[in-house]
């Protein structure tokens, strides 16, 4: 029986553990950005206005119902780390609030799999699209350390790829054609997205 792990819950005061540290700073203003920023060997256009506050918001209308929930196809079948598929469809296509169960991405081939020695680009599961790449500015030791910590793959402003990726005001994470991510839950340090491996397994658009 496939566990979720209830997102919204998240955002409740007065939760235990690792979930409750994670909202210690939600008050935290959003970082500031000024000019363009390189991601991924190229310009990132959404970054090219200056002073753009981040995240950067979208409307609920991207998530409205398509072909296929809030996308317009399934996830693709060949999901990276060994990430089950119907897991990975639910949690992307047919899901506001739930998340893999905390922890989930430690039992797959991840921790096996991923590159020690330098940044892994995450690309959108159903689309293949670049939406995350880590770690950038920080060690791989303490992008695991902190991701460990509070039970999700967690990047931070300068590892999202904004041309694909947007917030809600709900703290939702999506992406700009409708795949549901995860949350942003800020700490002390600024803006935090917790995702689900499931949601950034996927293979790259052009290997499709």
């Amino acid at each position: 029986m496939v566990k979720y792990f209830n997102a919204a819950l998240v955002l409740a005061a007065g939760l235990s553990g690792a979930v409750a540290r994670s909202l210690s700073g939600a008050a935290h203003s959003a970082a500031f950005i000024g000019g363009s920023r390189a991601f991924g060997g190229r310009t990132s256009v959404a970054m090219q206005a200056a002073n753009k506050k981040l995240p950067i918001m979208a409307d609920e209308e991207v998530m409205s119902q398509k072909s296929h929930g809030t996308s317009d196809e399934p996830v693709m079948k060949n999901l990276k780390w060994g990430c089950d598929y119907d897991t990975a469809d639910r949690i992307c296509n047919f899901n506001r609030h739930y998340a893999e169960f905390a922890g989930y991405w430690t039992t797959t081939e991840f921790l096996k799999e991923v590159d020690r020695n330098g940044p892994t680009t995450y690309y959108d599961s159903v689309t293949g699209v670049p939406l995350f790449t880590a770690p950038v500015g920080r060690s791989m030791d303490d992008y695991l350390k902190e991701s460990m910590s509070h039970g999700w793959p967690s990047f931070r402003d300068e590892e999202v790829n904004w041309d694909y990726v947007r917030c809600l005001s709900n703290g939702e994470c999506i992406s700009t054609t409708g795949t549901h991510l995860g949350h942003n839950l800020p700490d002390g340090n600024g803006n935090r997205y917790c995702i689900n491996l499931v949601s950034v397994a996927g293979e790259p658009k052009e290997a499709n």
